[in-house]
């Protein structure tokens, strides 16, 4: 079995080929320009590379009703030039393989309960920070859907006391997306987070806001492993500020051993690194031949 997988990000597309197993053969990546130039690229790197299905985790907002006209669009994105755009119908229009397509999260949370970090477990929860702010999840074996699909980095939350930033979301300024996202952090600090990796005051903010939803993903679809990746989780010191926030908020209410005694081994980064992505975009395809009703 060969697989594709289109990593479709707001920053850059990554494209690949893989086995059932999440082994990743062959990678390429180019910046997220236009769309005809960007799927240009895309085309060229699989024209001839024989696949058996193509797995595409995109950047959203997107829509999923396989019954409606605009299935396969990336919808009411910010992102210049993408706005309605027919993701899968370009795909589809140069192979004619079975197409597996969900939001870029999502992906990565079916790739990491398959082969990396939530392995054994029916559920979990992958969270991106990065150029913005994603969160894909399982539960009970299934990709969490419903009127659209999860948007749990544009959630509220409360402002810390000390912080008066107004925010960075074009929709909702002060959301987690606009207070805790890689460009909030440039924007409210002045420089890119890598550049202020010795600022205590700064990762201690971040945690607060992070920590803030993931207490509320714990609450609200209870995840047996929450996974955290993208660019801003490089900061490593982040993690242990985030779990010791995460308990706190809870106070003892969620009466579980992974939290209140193994909460290093429950918020960890994923096993898949920087490849979850597209290893998640693997899963997709592999999803789409397994299942009848693919596209």
């Amino acid at each position: 079995m060969l697989l594709g997988a289109i990593e479709a990000g707001g920053t850059k597309f990554v494209c690949g080929i893989g086995g059932e197993n999440g082994e990743i053969y062959e990678r390429v990546s180019f910046p997220t320009t236009s769309p005809e130039e960007t799927m240009k690229q895309v085309v060229s790197f699989f024209r001839e590379k024989k696949v058996d299905a193509i797995g595409i985790g995109s950047f959203g907002p997107i829509d999923l009703t396989k019954t409606s006209d605009t299935y396969g669009y990336i919808t009411s994105t910010p992102k210049p030039y993408w706005n309605n755009f027919n993701l899968v119908g370009e795909v589809k229009k140069y192979f004619s393989v079975p197409i597996g397509f969900d939001t870029d999260v999502n992906g990565a949370a079916l790739g990491e309960i398959k082969w990396g970090a939530a392995k054994g477990l029916d559920s979990c929860i992958y969270i991106t920070v990065g150029t913005g702010i994603g969160v894909g999840a399982i539960s009970e074996g299934k990709l969490l859907h419903g009127l659209l699909h999860p948007e749990m980095g544009h959630i509220l939350i409360r402002r810390h006391p000390e912080d008066d930033f107004e925010g960075n979301c074009p929709y909702h300024l002060d959301c987690l997306e606009g207070m805790a996202a890689g460009p909030a952090l440039e924007k409210r600090w002045g420089n890119k987070g890598v550049e202020l990796s010795t600022n205590q005051r700064v990762w201690e903010l971040e945690s607060y806001y992070l920590a803030q939803a993931i207490a509320n993903y714990i609450l609200i679809i209870s995840p047996k492993k929450v996974i955290i990746g993208g660019g801003v989780m490089k900061q490593d010191h982040l993690f242990p500020l985030i779990r010791k926030e995460v308990v706190r908020l809870l106070n003892g209410y969620v009466q579980s051993k992974d939290i209140l005694e193994n909460i290093d081994s429950y918020i960890v980064p994923p096993c898949l690194g920087d490849n979850a992505g597209l290893a998640g975009a693997l899963a997709l395809a592999q999803n789409c031949l397994i299942e009848s009703d693919c596209s």
